[in-house]
């Protein structure tokens, strides 16, 4: 290439989006280098990643606040639906989703159509990248870690002696382990982790250890309107500020750690520690007010449109339009998803204690296992005809 050609990279300062700055630009690109913002880096962090662009050679670098953003589209649907992908991982990476939108407009922006990401061939990201990237728009991928794969077996390894080659320092915990921390929470990999052996005390984020829990018990109470959580201890908070409240209280007491072994798009065991906090506080509160407030038959049904919409946005399909059919139908299901729920820890783990709302389905005529309106034959009738199915079938079955 004679004249370079402008190509924005997705950036996070970690040890492979740090490869692909040198890396692109020894093959002609002029890199511009975003970071996108969720919330999840402090101040000194967040300069520390602009600087860190522009040591390694980036033209330009910015950095985008999307901790909104991700509330908006990711937060309340996963709260509202209430599912975890196979029961374990509240999805912590889908601000993957949110980082192409915002590298893509900036692609517009600079009339270029290259976009750079820091994706491995073996991992799900890549699909998450590529196929957000195809679903908005027509645009040029480049994935210099699968480049290299293509040559290099131990990838990180040659990461790492090709930027000190070229005289630029690796953070130590860079070399140990993957970190991905937005205001979700935290994901390590890599290391002893991969290897299927017990993480090591590094392989911490957020979360306090045993040792360090404080001694009382914390409790505080959580309201929400139509499925939102609006309020803590009767504060109205914007969404971005109540789950960093809720990360940093639960985060003292070691709630939201968890080591889950998952399968992954590609098809390959992937095997991660993660921390999320304030996601799983919300969970239970949620949980904790939906149960009293939805229908028997709602309650039922709703967990399989949630399961597949979380299906969906961990394979990628963040932006297809049955994601969005299926938000609808969760929406809907929120409107008397109203009322405070009190949680409680004493560490490791968080319990709806207290639920409060208009629109519990009870009534003073009846309480369960203790006082009925209606009597005891009505009773009985209802439990011979609601088992007459299977009385039936014994009755004509039965072996003389």
């Amino acid at each position: 290439m004679t004249e370079r050609t402008p190509i924005v990279l997705a950036f996070s300062g970690g040890l492979d989006t740090s490869f692909c700055v040198p890396w692109l630009i020894e093959r002609g690109y002029a890199v511009y280098t975003l970071f996108c913002d969720t919330g999840g880096v402090t101040d000194e962090e967040r300069d520390w990643i602009a600087a860190r662009a522009k040591e390694l050679g980036a033209v330009e670098h910015r950095t985008v606040d999307a901790s909104q953003s991700i509330w908006d589209e990711f937060v309340v649907p996963l709260v509202r639906g209430g599912q975890w992908y196979q029961g374990q991982y509240p999805l912590l990476v889908s601000d993957r989703y949110l980082i192409v939108k915002h590298s893509l407009a900036w692609c517009d922006a600079l009339g270029t159509k290259h976009f750079a990401h820091g994706c491995t061939g073996m991992g799900n990201d890549q699909v998450r990248f590529d196929v957000t990237v195809r679903a908005l728009g027509d645009y040029v991928i480049v994935a210099p870690i699968r480049e290299i794969q293509k040559e290099h077996g131990e990838v990180r390894a040659f990461e790492q002696r090709y930027l000190e080659e070229r005289g630029f320092t690796v953070k130590a915990k860079q070399k140990s382990y993957t970190i991905n921390e937005n205001i979700l929470g935290v994901t390590l990999s890599g290391g002893e982790i991969d290897r299927w052996e017990a993480p090591g005390p590094g392989a911490r984020g957020l979360c306090a250890p045993p040792a360090e829990w404080p001694a009382e018990p914390l409790r505080l109470r959580v309201r929400f309107e139509r499925g939102r959580a609006v309020a803590i201890d009767g504060e109205a908070l914007p969404g971005p500020d109540v789950l960093k409240r809720l990360n940093a209280a639960f985060a003292r007491y070691g709630v939201g750690r968890g080591l889950y072994t998952g399968d992954t798009t590609i098809g390959l065991k992937g095997r991660i520690v993660f921390e999320a906090p304030g996601l799983a506080a919300l969970q239970v509160a949620h949980r904790a007010l939906e149960e009293a407030v939805l229908t028997k038959l709602q309650n039922r049904f709703k967990p399989q449109v949630a399961a597949k919409w979380t299906e969906l946005v961990y394979e990628g399909f963040f932006y297809d339009p049955l994601k969005e059919d299926l938000e609808a139908f969760i929406a809907s299901s929120q409107s008397c998803v109203n009322g405070e729920v009190t949680l409680e820890t004493s560490g490791g783990r968080v319990d709806a204690i207290a639920v409060e709302s208009p629109h519990i389905l009870r009534t003073s005529k009846a309480t369960y296992a203790q006082a009925a309106s209606w009597g005891a034959a009505e009773a009985e009738g209802f439990i011979q005809l609601f088992g007459m199915s299977s009385a039936l079938h014994a009755e004509v079955n039965r072996q003389p």
